[in-house]
């Protein structure tokens, strides 16, 4: 009794500096909700540990098929150099001068040629890639391929897109049997056996097994054998074939390629390279084909017109008795010549010289400057203009000033009336002078154009066909030379790129990667349960533990963790009814419940349920009187009972005088504490039992008045004049009355009995109550619906509770001091 009393004094000390509202009562302190979410993930994954080992292993064991079923592939890597245009600069040098454009070697264009499927295509037909030979193994079949490969078949009369397959088993007497057939889709029956080197018809047509360089006698072998056609043979080349230039501004370009066979990938990287080369080749060759053809054409055509030009200028001279005509009419020519541009400089200046004169003369340009530098060729003239400007533009500028009366303005108007007649005059002048020399020069041009007229023909047909001659002979000439450079050139063509790297790269495969494949599993297997986890409590809106309540400003008293032990006896006896109902047999009497409040224990139940008597106590306050507790909640099985009944011995443990009234008169579980006897308070409040003394049931610590018989008008009971009669007395004679009422907002109960109650314990289970209800939780403390409303919450898990009794987060394990005392450590 001694240590309940120091305990209590610690508990008291503990919650005499919780934050209160306007009324004292403790108020609780919302917490961030982002930390307790966090928490309440890690620890609900940590609960479910076993589906995480579960799935992770199911995730590793996929992962280990996989690996082993799939084949290792293997990847390498070969480099060449694009040499560019001076492969062959004769022939470049030809057709530039031919006029051909040649485009530069494009890197770009040389990749996309490399990966092109035609080149694919001949590389597969080359090494044969149509036919693949396989070994069989437990989880995929091995490629055989090279040095690995002991025979191999031809198709002799099979079309080149044709498919097939079979199997060969090679005898140790160099005899090999085929069979399991199957051509086009068709499968056939029967085997055929033939000796190597042999050619026989079959279903597969005519084929030949020949032995390779690395065949030797007695040697025994099972092959599968797949016959592709070519195009998809090429097509998986393509497929597996990478090409990209090393850097930028570079012609460097890295060839990879990725096989099931290392040998099969160095031999299609080397023969790669040969197969573009030789296309290269060919391609150049075409070229330089089609140059000499064009060379050879043009060549034959220039004899013929050239014989024709020659034969013509012959005839010509010995018909008209002309040895050069070059001379005649030269000097002629020249004159005419300048004359006529003497003449066009003319016709020039009198047009400008007229302009002027119109221009003036308008009567609309009298206040506008006359052009200047307009190429008369007269200075006198250009200097009239030029003084005739200045003057203009003084007079404008008084004008802008002033009026045309301005006597300034006058004596300007008139100098520039003066001065227009005098340019007038020096203009005429002017055309008269230069229609004289035009004259002139028009006579000497005449004289001229007679002089060349006296042999126009022979001049004019003479310089067109010697032009004709010295034009053909040239170009003759030069199609000739280029014509033998192009064919040196096309006897020296090199290789379009040089191989830097030969195939290479690492013996360890890229695929199947085991330490990736079983980290992603790892990965997998984790996220697959923690996600359901997550979807699920992401739908999950009921209230899981104390953060949830954090938004409410109801009185919070404190928090019950779930009892596994009286969890684990609900579940034996909910069993044993369904048991016994299947069978038909008698009802079964559920057994007395036990109290889990026991005196000087220190396990996490006590420990709880001292937390909530101290912070009860301290809300009603320590003076000597009744404290009437009520105890609903909102849905039914929320463990009101359960808590009416600990919490009130709890208190009794102290030393109070404590009475438990089950006025759940539709249930009467709280009379399971007492025995469930017959008869309680509702035989009682209907009359048939005078002195309700006689039905207390004192159980440990408290009393118990039990519900006895169910009657049917539990609510018209509770009107009783015999209920208020019993509430009064109970007062009297107790320190603490609790009482166990239904549910509200089901029945009506709760607001009948909530007029004797001084305070309204309002249960919330855990993983139970709607967290939608917490509104209207929130609405009755603030109508105060409900004489002094105070929440519990009940049923809380190491996962949900703010504290974590047992494994984390908070502990009651505190020890005090030199006093000795701890508590919180005592096993259930």
């Amino acid at each position: 009794m001694e240590r309940d009393v120091k305990v209590n004094e610690l508990e008291s000390s503990r919650v005499k500096n919780a934050p209160r509202d306007n009324r004292g009562v403790i108020r609780r302190q919302a917490q961030p909700n982002i930390l307790i979410k966090a928490q309440d993930i890690f620890f609900m994954c940590l609960r479910c540990w076993k589906w995480f080992v579960l799935s992770i292993g199911i995730c590793m064991g996929i992962a280990y098929y996989q690996i082993k079923k799939s084949p290792n592939l293997y990847v390498r890597y070969a480099s060449i150099i694009i040499k560019g245009d001076e492969r062959n600069p004769m022939e470049s040098n030809a057709l530039k001068e031919l006029g051909i454009d040649i485009t530069p070697t494009n890197v770009s264009n040389e990749i996309l040629a490399i990966r092109s499927t035609e080149v694919s295509k001949q590389v597969a037909q080359q090494l044969g890639l149509d036919v693949e030979y396989y070994h069989e193994d437990s989880f995929h079949n091995k490629v055989v391929y090279g040095s690995q490969l002991p025979i191999k078949i031809s198709f002799v009369d099979m079309p080149e897109e044709g498919s097939a397959s079979c199997r060969l088993d090679l005898r140790s007497d160099s005899s090999v049997i085929i069979n399991s057939i199957v051509k086009d889709g068709q499968a056939f029956t029967g085997a055929f056996k033939m000796r190597l080197g042999q050619t026989r018809r079959t279903p597969l047509g005519i084929i030949k097994i020949e032995p390779t360089p690395f065949y030797h006698e007695g040697a025994t072998d099972m092959l599968l054998v797949y016959k592709y056609p070519m195009s998809a043979a090429g097509g998986a080349v393509h497929s597996r074939l990478g090409a990209n230039l090393r850097s930028s501004g570079a012609t460097m370009i890295d060839i990879s390629y990725t096989d099931f066979s290392v040998e099969r990938a160095n031999d299609v990287l080397n023969t790669l390279v040969e197969v573009y080369n030789m296309s290269w080749i060919n391609d150049q060759n075409k070229v330089t084909q089609s140059t000499n053809k064009f060379i050879n054409e043009r060549i034959s055509i220039i004899e013929k017109e050239l014989s024709l030009v020659e034969n013509n200028i012959a005839d010509y001279l010995s018909d008209n008795l002309i040895t050069r005509v070059e001379d005649i009419g030269t000097e002629a020519h020249g004159t005419m010549t300048l004359a006529e541009k003497t003449t066009r400089d003319l016709d020039n200046r009198v047009y400008m010289t007229e302009y002027i004169k119109e221009f003036i003369n308008n009567p609309e340009n009298n206040d506008l400057l006359i052009p200047a530098n307009t190429g008369i060729g007269n200075p006198s003239v250009e200097a009239q203009i030029g003084e005739y400007n200045t003057i203009l533009m003084q007079r404008n500028s008084h004008l802008a000033h002033s009026s045309r009366q301005n006597p300034l303005v006058m004596d300007l108007e008139e100098n520039l009336a003066i001065l227009k007649t005098s340019i007038i005059q020096s203009l005429d002048n002017e055309l008269m002078l230069i229609n004289a020399e035009r004259n002139s020069v028009q006579s000497i041009r005449d004289e001229a154009l007679q002089k060349v007229a006296q042999n126009p023909h022979q001049v004019v047909y003479m310089t067109s066909i010697e032009r004709q001659q010295n034009v053909k002979e040239q170009l003759y000439l030069f199609l000739l030379q280029k014509r033998e450079e192009n064919e040196l050139s096309q006897a020296f063509t090199a290789y379009n790129s040089r191989l830097i790297e030969p195939p290479y790269g690492s013996g360890v495969p890229i695929s199947p990667t085991p330490s990736s494949t079983y980290s992603l599993a790892f990965i997998i297997g984790f996220a697959i349960p923690a996600a359901i986890i997550i979807l699920k409590e992401g739908f999950n809106t009921v209230v899981r533990g104390r953060n949830d309540l954090a938004q409410l400003t109801v009185p919070f008293l404190g928090e019950i963790p779930l009892d596994k032990n009286a969890a684990h006896r609900a579940a034996l006896i909910a069993k044993e009814k369904k048991k016994r109902r299947k069978k038909g047999g008698r009802k079964f009497k559920e057994p007395m419940s036990d109290f889990v409040v026991v005196e000087k224990s220190r396990n996490v139940m006590n420990e709880a349920f001292r937390v909530v008597r101290t912070n009860l106590e301290f809300i009603l306050g320590y003076e000597d009187k009744c404290h009437v507790i009520m105890t609903t909640s909102m849905n039914p099985s929320s463990g009101k009972t359960f808590l009416s009944a600990n919490l009130a011995s709890s208190i009794g443990i102290n030393n109070k005088r404590v009475i438990a009234i089950d006025l759940d008169m539709r249930k009467g579980t709280l009379s399971k504490y007492a025995g469930k006897p017959p008869f309680g308070v509702s035989n009682y409040l209907s009359g048939q039992i005078e002195d309700y003394h006689s039905l207390i049931v004192p159980t440990g610590h408290i009393d118990i008045l039990p519900c006895g018989t169910l009657p049917p008008n539990p609510t018209e009971l509770l009107y009783s004049a015999n209920f208020d009669k019993m509430m009064r007395a109970l007062k009297r004679e107790y320190d603490y009355i609790f009482l166990d009422c239904p549910p509200v907002e089901v029945v009506a109960d709760s607001a009948i009995i909530n007029r004797y109650a001084d305070m309204t314990l309002f249960v919330i289970r855990a993983h139970m109550l709607d967290k939608a209800f917490l509104a209207d939780v929130e609405a009755w403390y603030t109508e105060k619906r409900y004489n002094n409303l105070t929440t519990i919450l009940n049923g809380t898990t190491d996962a949900f509770s703010r504290y974590g009794y047992h494994k984390y987060g908070y502990r009651y394990g505190y020890h005090y001091g030199n006093y000795g005392y701890g508590y919180g450590n005592e096993k259930e």
